[in-house]
């Protein structure tokens, strides 16, 4: 490996000062920083003579972030590959808790499987990517309806139409749907038992992008055999933590 250079790492450490969304002085930087004040002074100059930093219009002698910021952070959004990232981040998810786990993507009334790792337990349950099913009957689909604005989540089910089971166990009115919704949002994770296969329960967290917006759920999906009060409690860890993981790839903070 080659060596680290200590001006870069100085560089680099006057930037991360701004992401929280503060505005600061060469002073301010170098209180924090513990810098050498002329240092700081020449670390700042060349970032803001590059447009990494720009002097705040409303705020004389402070700086903020930069466009050419921005532009770089752009560019790395639009690399970024949601299945291929939540295939990554499955992997290591399926690896701690040897269960299958999913990352899923909400379109209309339905949720789409975009990727999955198996269980290597002989029980499992059995999918595929681009699998389609009904949002309300998933941990997955419930997780990413209770994220919705309450006007979006009434534009996909209008009425009181009654929704379709996929087992004795699916909720099938609107109502009992948003009541449900409503503790999930609280929560932040989602739970479904049998409710879109009779022997399969899962456990499903949001994901979130770099703009902080839910695109995405993840779910570990496990055999009733294999469900109990104590693992559902340690799956759900799992799962917040791979779905964090996951976010941040996508450039969550």
């Amino acid at each position: 490996m080659g060596r680290a250079v200590p001006a870069v790492i100085r560089a680099l450490d006057i930037l991360e000062l701004f992401l929280d969304g503060e505005t600061l002085t060469a002073p301010e930087i170098t209180g924090r920083l513990g810098l050498p004040r002329t240092t700081v002074h020449e670390l700042v100059h060349t970032l803001a003579d590059r447009n990494y930093l720009s002097t705040a219009p409303d705020r004389p002698g402070h700086y903020r972030l930069g466009m050419r910021v921005f532009q770089l952070g752009g560019v790395f959004a639009g690399q970024l590959d949601l299945a291929r990232e939540g295939q990554a981040v499955a992997s290591d998810v399926a690896a701690r808790c040897d269960e299958t786990v999913h990352v899923a993507v909400l379109e209309g009334t339905e949720v789409v499987y975009v990727s999955k790792v198996d269980s290597t337990q002989p029980v499992r349950m059995v999918s595929a990517v681009g699998r389609r099913l009904p949002a309300h009957c998933t941990a997955v689909g419930k997780m990413l309806l209770a994220m919705l604005p309450a006007e979006a989540l009434a534009a996909r089910y209008p009425g009181r139409t009654p929704l379709a089971a996929m087992t004795p166990n699916s909720i099938t009115s609107v109502a009992a749907l948003k009541k449900h919704l409503a503790t999930v949002r609280d929560a932040g994770v989602a739970y479904e038992r049998c409710e879109s296969n009779d022997a399969v329960a899962c456990v499903a967290a949001p994901v979130r992008d770099h703009e902080g917006e839910v695109v995405a759920a993840m779910s570990i999906s496990v055999p009733v055999l294999r469900w109990d009060e104590e693992r559902a409690e340690q799956l759900t860890r799992v799962v917040r933590d791979g779905a964090a993981a996951l976010s941040t790839r996508l450039g969550h903070r």
